[in-house]
């Protein structure tokens, strides 16, 4: 999958992978790893908010250095089969 092709919405849960090829818009390298919540978007950038040590971090990165958190996608998809 290309990371910048997938659209991420306010409320979608993602998991911060630093890309080393574009560095000049990574987040740093204590959030690698990370499991955040996209908060909004800023032109092509993503808000992301992120707890770090009890506390909420706000994280603007490009979606190169995004990727969608799967278990998201598997309790949407159990919803919409219990939905039918």
């Amino acid at each position: 999958m290309i990371r910048w092709m997938y659209e991420y919405n306010p409320g979608d849960k993602v998991i911060i992978d630093i890309d080393p090829t574009n560095i000049t818009t990574a987040p740093h390298r204590r959030y690698q790893g990370r499991v955040g919540t996209v908060a909004g978007l800023r032109g092509k950038a993503l808000i992301i908010d992120v707890e770090f040590d009890k506390v909420r971090k706000t994280i603007i990165t490009t979606p190169d250095h995004v990727r969608p958190f799967k278990a998201q996608s598997n309790e949407a998809a159990a919803q919409e089969s219990t939905q039918q």
